[in-house]
């Protein structure tokens, strides 16, 4: 399977011409560094990309909303990519650096669309056609979404990463009657903390509820059975955050115990997320098995006060990008949330097996 890398220009990277539009890189050596990112308006200043390039990732996985065309007019969404295309940070970084991508609502439609978005086939086309996915890839004609997945690096120092198309086939959220919303809470001058407001969603009842749907979970338990020394599953959502009442794996209850179910009880799995407009760790204690632990990096322009999230350890506001540092002698990944100019926010050293 072609995933549609994509990088410009000449391979800076020993090893990288091996990673481009192979969904099994094996002839490269093995990642060290990889960033992530999210939430980046086209019409806003990007500066973080010089933070990002003088990081030197190996990779770089975009987790959605990298650019915001909430619209239903191909060609207005076509504009707003050139208009990230036309941004010189972004385009010394994609020229030097390999690029997984996958989208999320404001890229396929509109503000939390799923599945009845009514030109996510156009969306498709633009976004396969802006980040170069190749002609014949599954990703251009399957009929349930743009995910996909690789494997890098030698045997014994496989990584894999696997995006998850949280948008195509999603159901409809449930919303419950009488729900005032954040802004009601805001206009009516209560004096709130913002890691106390929840938003307007809640777990579905529906028996048929799901984000992915049948295929793609068919797909997604096969990917996880390959063989990998460590699994990053990049989600357009957070997996792991507990109580926001706003978009996120909380709210399809069905598709969280289907993902714990198919990872078990695995200590080589680490989870990658954006959405949120902050950066955020967080943490899963597992019965008979070590914690499953969740980078979240959002936003590349955008920034907002913490939401509640029962499962955080460390989080901190502002613009930022994501960094997963690879020991793969001491077996380790460090979990970094790095700001505009690159400095390193927050931490957490993980251990994986």
């Amino acid at each position: 399977m072609t995933t549609g890398f994509t990088r410009r220009g000449a391979m800076a990277t020993a090893g990288a011409a091996a990673l481009v539009g192979s969904a099994r890189a094996d002839e490269a050596p093995p990642l060290t560094r990889i960033a992530l990112g999210a939430c980046g308006r086209q019409n806003k200043e990007q500066p973080i990309w010089d933070a990002m390039l003088a990081a030197k990732p190996e990779f770089f996985v975009f987790l959605g909303d990298c650019v915001y065309g909430d619209t239903h007019d191909p060609a207005e969404l076509r504009a707003k990519y050139q208009m990230l295309a036309d941004k010189p940070g972004f385009k010394s970084f994609r020229e030097a650096t390999p690029f997984l991508t996958v989208w999320d609502d404001h890229d396929y439609g509109k503000n939390d669309s799923g599945a009845n978005h009514p030109t996510k086939n156009e969306s498709r086309a633009a976004f396969c056609d802006f980040w170069e996915v190749p002609a014949d890839s599954p990703r251009r004609t399957r009929p349930d979404g743009v995910y996909t997945s690789t494997i890098i690096g030698p045997p014994g120092r496989e990584v894999q990463i696997i995006v998850p198309d949280l948008r195509w086939n999603r159901t409809k959220l449930r919303r419950p009657l009488g729900f005032p919303g954040v802004a009601a809470s805001y206009i009516a001058g209560q004096i709130m903390p913002a890691a106390e407001i929840r938003g307007p969603y809640a777990a579905s009842r529906a028996a048929d509820a799901t984000m992915l749907g049948e295929a793609q979970w068919a797909w997604l338990e096969e990917e996880l059975k390959k063989p990998a020394a460590l699994r990053l599953i990049g989600s357009t959502l957070q997996v792991l955050a507990k109580g926001s009442g706003w978009e996120g794996w909380e709210n399809y209850p069905a598709d969280v115990a289907r993902l714990h179910k198919a990872i078990g009880t695995a200590t080589n799995v680490i989870l990658l997320s954006g959405d949120v407009h902050y950066g955020e760790i967080s943490k899963f204690d597992r019965e008979g098995a070590a914690p499953l632990w969740e980078l979240t990096s959002s936003g590349i322009t955008e920034s907002d006060p913490l939401l509640p999230n029962k499962r955080r350890v460390k989080a901190k506001t502002g613009r930022n990008f994501g960094v997963v540092e690879i020991d793969w002698e001491a077996r380790t990944v460090d979990l970094q949330v790095r700001d505009e100019a690159g400095a390193t926010q927050i931490s957490e050293r993980v251990a994986f097996g």
